[in-house]
């Protein structure tokens, strides 16, 4: 039986059938660097391949499930941003394609503010339980690039594009109990309640077919017409190439000396 270690960065826990994914990272709302992206491919693949863990439940620490991608790193060194965009864009879609392909049910637990690729990593998990504090905000287009994390292909097919295009370019956030409406996530409980919810339902799909289970994932997904491996590519490439741009740059300043973004017109 292969187990993923533990790390600084992601807390792995096992009880019974279940495995506990939890990003730590709490003081900075598990923002996402290279670090707890290679922590959490190195996990997810551990998990995958291992047949006695029929359901993964992935949360985050503190006060956020995760609030995006860690933008300090682009901000070190401005110049380097598309290069560094493209490594740490790999890695964490690399966790996205193994959620997406491994036949377990995935279960994402989130909460608080979740932004940028938090939105994309909790919609590519197979179900969401959100506490009723959560917001959702695409927040892209603010740094002046696009998004990444399977977004535009998790939000386009849950909405349709008219109201995908619509928050991914206004970033206007969405609360919890509209994420339900919308569909995008499948239940809403009070925070207290998010872990032990999230648990029961982990522990529930133990007790079902595993064959059933990855055959019904499968099928599902082979019922959405276009490929999510090349969206994947498809938001890469826009957001290395955007990464190079002036805007990019003082999206990042802007965020990190707190100020509002003043991006070039025309």
């Amino acid at each position: 039986m292969t187990r993923a270690p533990s790390t600084d960065a992601l807390l792995v826990e096992r009880r019974e059938a279940v495995a506990y994914l939890t990003m730590n990272r709490p003081r900075v709302l598990n923002v996402l660097d290279e670090t707890l992206a290679a922590a959490m491919a190195t996990a997810f693949a551990s998990v995958a391949d291992d047949p006695s863990v029929r359901a993964v439940v992935l949360a985050g620490a503190g006060r956020s499930f995760m609030a995006g991608g860690d933008l300090a790193l682009f901000h070190a060194d401005l110049a380097a941003a598309p290069a560094t965009a493209a490594e740490l864009i790999d890695r964490f879609h690399a966790v996205m394609r193994s959620i997406r392909r491994m036949p377990k049910p995935v279960i994402a637990a989130i909460h608080g503010p979740v932004a940028g690729g938090g939105v994309g990593l909790a919609l590519a998990c197979d179900l969401v339980i959100a506490a009723d504090d959560t917001t959702l905000r695409s927040a892209y287009t603010k740094l002046g690039t696009s998004p990444d994390g399977g977004t535009t292909w998790s939000l386009t097919r849950l909405l349709g594009p008219r109201r995908a295009v619509e928050l991914m370019l206004l970033n206007e956030p969405i609360d919890a109990a509209d994420a339900l409406r919308l569909g995008l996530v499948n239940r809403v409980v009070t925070k207290a309640d998010l872990m032990p919810a999230a648990t029961a339902l982990a522990e529930r799909l133990t007790r079902t077919a595993a064959g059933a289970d990855a055959a019904v994932k499968r099928l599902v997904q082979q019922a959405v017409e276009g490929s999510f491996d090349r969206q994947l590519d498809l938001e890469k490439d826009s957001f290395v190439g955007l990464a190079g741009t002036a805007d990019f740059r003082e999206g990042i300043s802007a965020f990190i000396e707190k100020r509002g973004a003043r991006f070039k017109t025309g």
